[in-house]
């Protein structure tokens, strides 16, 4: 490196690999003086951008997908014209790793900005002191992805004095008490960190995010004092892993919650912590929860994304987390209504769960059993088959191996397959199988609060209702009717 250019940052192509600056050449110096390239870029019409590379060089659709952060499907739907890309946030990013001319960033035409938030509203958000009604799951605001991943990444996480960083979303002294008691980091408030998070994830798995976020805020708040505070240089990783891991499963509850803002900036802070330690599977997990809630917020093209910045170094990853990131890939490409990607996504993630690995299976991903991966998986070919793309035995067969294998602590998990299950069964018009099932989960859901869940009951009460006179459909309506009704 040139001594000159020390310090700067090193902008890397995301298909060969190289100095955007120095050797990179996957994409002609003169491609951006083309007239046709120049109006394009001009109107920052992405769409058009992808098609010219198309025409112009050597890329191929994966190419193009890796510098642009774009899935290889949306690439190939943008070059046969069947899909534009719109959002601002997402041309920017494409924008920039193609390494095209003026990167200046253009404003949103959304309503919902993507500016960080300030400390105050951040705290608001993020540990239980703001609205938390949520959002509808599928609402124009969701689908317009008021994400927070476009955050200053460089700026986010920097380290400052003798404490561990103070990033624009966690400059927390004004906010809090100074220090609260704490003059140094030890390994015992990681410990502590760790364990809490440990028993938030079982609340969640068991009782559903909806009855369990409310207790976290306490833990947010003095995981978030902790990254002020000093720290040895030995325990930096681990004390940022831990605050990471807290901050995924918090996270997660708002998801379930539809807490959706709040989940989004939950999870972007949890991805920077972690790629700060440097903790591939944590990094790997929190882009897994990314994923499922962008697909289910409406957004499957960010969501598949999601999963494949998350197997970026998929070689570091255990096979429980390969699997998981693949059926989260497969989940998006049915929403999309692409079976055969959907199918080769459900194939790579059966072949990853049975594969042996050398990386270890952090502790954290004990949940992810054959009950998890059938369900998961279960839920993609659900997709599929509601709508004739595919049939419907495997995704049958696949719901009911995780309904018998979820243990009591994974209740939530049990009641939505045994939900997405029975809706299969009232599909196919076989009722009385249908409704055994559905009231099993009903059971369960009985115990758990879950707005995700809650949705699923919604959709099983509408595909029951093609039958009414069918026996035990009447009273399995007014079982559901009064359950979503109270919880």
């Amino acid at each position: 490196m040139n001594p000159s250019d020390e310090g700067k940052d090193t902008v890397l192509c995301g298909n060969c690999g190289r100095v955007r600056t120095g050797g990179c050449q996957c994409i002609p110096s003169d491609f951006w003086r083309r007239p046709e390239a120049e109006a394009a870029l001009e109107s920052r019409d992405v769409t058009r951008i992808v098609r010219l590379l198309r025409a112009r060089t050597d890329l191929s659709q994966d190419a193009i997908a890796r510098m642009t952060g774009l899935s290889q499907g949306m690439v190939s739907q943008m070059e046969s014209g069947q899909r534009t890309l719109r959002s601002a946030t997402k041309k920017q990013r494409a924008l920039e790793g193609l390494g095209a001319p003026w990167p200046e960033p253009v404003p949103d035409s959304s309503p919902y900005t993507r500016q960080a938030l300030p400390t105050a509203t951040f705290l608001q958000h993020a540990v239980g002191t703001g609205s938390m009604t949520g959002d509808p799951p599928h609402s124009a605001q969701n689908r317009e992805s008021r994400i927070l991943e476009d955050v200053q990444r460089r700026e986010f996480l920097k380290t400052a004095g003798a404490g561990l960083a103070v990033s624009p979303l966690m400059s927390l002294t004004s906010f809090f008490s100074q220090n609260q008691g704490v003059d140094q980091i030890r390994a015992a408030d990681i410990g502590q960190i760790r364990d809490a998070a440990a028993v938030f994830s079982g609340w969640d798995h068991t009782y559903g995010g909806t009855a369990a976020r409310a207790a976290v805020g306490g833990q947010l708040r003095w995981a978030a004092e902790l990254l002020n505070t000093p720290c040895p240089g030995a325990l930096r990783a681990d004390a940022f892993a831990a605050v990471a891991q807290l901050f995924m499963v918090a996270g997660f509850m708002a998801f379930d919650a539809y807490a959706h803002d709040d989940a989004r900036i939950l999870f972007a802070f949890a991805t920077e912590c972690a790629e700060e330690a440097g903790d591939w599977h944590l990094r790997a997990k929190v882009y897994s929860h990314r994923s499922r809630q962008a697909i289910w917020c409406g957004d499957p093209d960010t969501g598949i994304t999601y999963a494949d910045l998350a197997l970026v170094r998929s070689d570091r990853l255990s096979a429980r987390e390969k699997a998981m990131l693949h059926t989260a890939r497969a989940r998006g490409f049915a929403k999309l209504g692409m079976p055969k990607e959907t199918l080769a996504a459900v194939d790579a993630a059966d072949s990853a769960f049975t594969t042996q690995s050398d990386a270890a299976v952090p502790e954290w991903m004990g949940y992810y059993d054959a009950a998890q991966h059938a369900g998961d998986t279960g839920h993609a070919l659900w997709d599929l088959a509601t709508v004739g793309l595919y049939s419907t035995a495997s995704a049958k067969s696949r719901l009911q191996e995780a309904v018998d294998g979820h243990r009591d602590t994974y209740a939530r998990s049990r009641a939505i397959s045994g939900i997405k299950l029975a809706s299969l069964q009232m599909h196919d018009r076989d009722i009385e199988y249908g409704v055994a099932t559905a009231t099993r989960a009903l059971e369960d859901m009985s115990r758990v609060r879950s707005r995700r869940a809650q949705d699923d009951l919604r959709q099983l009460r509408a595909i029951a209702a093609r039958t009414p006179d069918a026996a035990g459909v009447e009273a399995l309506d007014t079982r559901i009717k009064t359950l979503v009704a109270a919880s």
